[in-house]
């Protein structure tokens, strides 16, 4: 669950694209060395422009293409230049045409001019092939300047909506970000409006029933020793209430706050599924319903969840979603003093991180549930 921030959509875009499209780069350069080399040395040659090709490529998926930019991109441009004037290798371009759009892609300005001059400078060297051969004019304009310029073009152009489109997963998954704290936000104002309710009217009371105590503890004792006794079992009361806000029991039902789950993880784009293997005992789910509440806040506050599931059995809960990084498992206080209560009550709380999953679990052993939370409440 606590995943960070790092686990971010575009994070997962990129590996996706390095999962689909390295091996496929690999395997055309692979080829066209195989069917253009004759000698072991254009193989180097070419082998040089595809090794170039990948390891921008990987550099652009990692977002780290700037470290990398100019030897590669120095390095398919002499590869095409041999292959267009010294060995003949019309598919030496190969290089060129991967490392030019994909550095062209991330530049932060002049990325028209930098489209035009990579297409340029490819449509020139294939043009000079005219001035070391002998070949037919038409099949040196084909192979060598119009085929490779032209892919080039199109492939440059096609890394602009490309690039606007990592733009827009960019501007969701911060909108993402920005409601997931809107949710826990609104949830510490609706605790707050709670605790205002309990001890803002209780505070006025015990303030005029104080003040008029005052002033008949001269004139009417036994009427002030009444008002005192008023106010001492008015803050009483209200001490309880504020404990039962805290350990968020004040008409705490696990159906609403089920719902109240639901409808936070939806406002922040997670995909929610419930299963319901059988009712809930009523006196567990007071505090599986705590525990449900916690690990809601937890998650849209730490996790990069896209999918939550939550179990609900007759004495116990869980609480499933992905996201979660390899990484060790953080100290979760909220948590943790639940654990305690939970624990408390003869039940038993479990936290588990394993394979991008996190795990929060409440059950309480098969018949106990009832006696010891009816015990603990009565204690209370």
């Amino acid at each position: 669950m606590m995943s960070g921030h790092t686990g971010t959509a575009r994070g997962r875009l990129r590996s996706l694209n390095i999962v689909m499209f390295l091996p496929l780069l690999a395997t055309v350069g692979a080829l066209l060395v195989a069917k253009d080399a004759e000698t072991w040395w254009q193989a180097v040659v070419l082998g040089l422009g595809v090794v170039a090709a990948l390891v921008t490529f990987v550099k652009w998926a990692a977002r780290d293409i700037s470290r990398v930019a100019l030897p590669c991109l120095i390095v398919a441009a002499a590869v095409w230049a041999l292959g267009a004037l010294v060995t003949g290798n019309e598919t030496a371009f190969y290089g060129i045409l991967v490392v030019g759009p994909l550095i062209v892609s991330q530049l932060p300005r002049h990325r028209g001019l930098a489209a035009l001059g990579v297409t340029a400078y490819v449509a020139a060297v294939g043009a000079a092939r005219l001035l070391v051969t002998q070949e037919h004019l038409s099949g040196v304009l084909i192979s060598y300047v119009i085929v490779p310029a032209g892919v080039t073009a199109v492939l440059t152009g096609l890394m602009f909506p490309n690039q606007r489109f990592y733009g827009l997963v960019a501007e969701l998954e911060e909108a993402r970000e920005r409601e997931a704290e809107l949710a826990v936000i609104r949830e510490r104002m609706r605790f707050a409006s709670d605790l205002h309710d309990i001890q803002g009217h209780t505070l006025h009371v015990v303030k005029l029933k104080i003040a008029l105590a005052q002033k008949l503890i001269h004139s009417d004792a036994e009427r002030a020793e009444q008002e005192l006794r008023e106010v001492h079992a008015l803050v009483s009361d209200t001490i309880t209430q504020t404990k039962e806000l805290a350990y968020a029991q004040r008409r705490l039902n696990l159906s609403a706050e089920l719902e109240n789950a639901k409808n936070l993880f939806e406002a922040a784009g997670i995909l929610v599924r419930v299963d319901r293997e059988a009712e809930v005992d009523a006196h567990a789910g007071e505090l599986l319903g705590q525990v449900l509440r916690e690990t809601t806040t937890n998650i849209l506050r730490h996790a990069q969840a896209r999918q939550v599931r939550i179990t609900l059995s007759e004495s116990g809960i869980t609480i499933v979603n992905d996201g979660a990084q390899e990484a060790p498992l953080p100290e979760l206080r909220g948590l943790a003093t639940l654990r305690e209560r939970v624990a408390g009550n003869g039940g038993e709380l479990t936290v588990e991180q394993k394979d991008g999953r996190f795990l929060t679990a409440a059950a309480f052993p098969h018949g106990r549930s009832d006696t010891v939370l009816r015990s603990g409440k009565d204690d209370r």
